[in-house]
């Protein structure tokens, strides 16, 4: 039995992208909704999952509303505050919500040895992370290079504070305890991410590089998939995949 949805922003880059994996998933689109439709209980009636790909002010409402019909959640919109993050996390009390600023499969295994790199390597070795999007991409960093930041930072035990975010001028020697953040935007790039641990003598990086939009809609109809058999809780990509495991 195909798993029925409701893909809100489906107008999107990312919405057209699922709408054209969902066949091949096995999952049916039985309603769409973007911005200036309605947004109402009726939309929530039938369907076993809601997957959010719309704008960050418009999720939360979204998910008030899927909470409130008993809907589970897949969550790949990105930008939100620190207030809307909040507000939505405290749905996953009632419902269960898969939330991820990147759900292709191979950046999920990027954040799993980011976090293994940044365990093993001392400070000695420096942490820069780059990013690169299309030029209409509204949002800087990307939220796969924000939880690439946070991945570091609990691993290092590193205040917010050590987040810096390109350099200009006469900036000074670089401290050990600082993430360097650089994002660059042009052209039709889908989304390139690196991390790079700078030592003495030698340099690792991780990178993955997007050449399709298809492996992000992919791996959020998994996550819709696997999103309808969870209790309530927040999850993310790592979990779906079972690597917290």
């Amino acid at each position: 039995m195909p798993l029925s949805i409701l893909l809100n922003g489906y107008q999107g880059r990312m919405g057209q992208a699922i709408a054209a994996a969902a066949p091949g998933a096995g999952v049916v689109i039985a309603r769409r909704l973007d911005a200036g439709d309605a947004l109402n209980a009726p939309a929530f009636a039938g369907v076993k999952a809601a997957v959010d790909f719309s704008s960050h002010e418009a999720t939360a409402p979204f998910v008030r509303l899927a909470a409130e019909n008993k809907v589970p959640v897949v969550i790949g919109t990105t930008g939100h505050t620190a207030a809307e993050r909040k507000e939505i996390t405290a749905f996953a009390k009632k419902i269960p919500i898969v939330w991820a600023g990147n759900y292709s499969v191979g950046v999920t295994l990027l954040n799993f040895l980011a976090q293994r790199a940044a365990t093993v390597l001392n400070s000695g070795y420096n942490v820069e992370i780059v990013e690169m999007h299309h030029r209409d991409k509204k949002d800087a960093p990307s939220g796969t290079a924000e939880k690439l930041i946070e991945i570091v930072r609990e691993a290092r035990k590193l205040a917010a504070g050590s987040v810096v975010h390109g350099r200009h001028g006469l900036v000074g020697a670089r401290p050990v305890d600082q993430i360097g953040v650089h994002a660059l935007r042009g052209g039709d790039v889908v989304g390139d991410h690196t991390v790079i641990f700078a030592g003495n003598g030698e340099r690792l990086e991780l990178t993955h590089k997007a050449s399709s939009r298809a492996i992000f809609a992919s791996g959020a109809l998994l996550a819709a998939q696997w999103v309808v058999l969870q209790k309530p809780g927040l999850y993310g990509m790592d979990d779906v995949l079972g690597l917290k495991s």
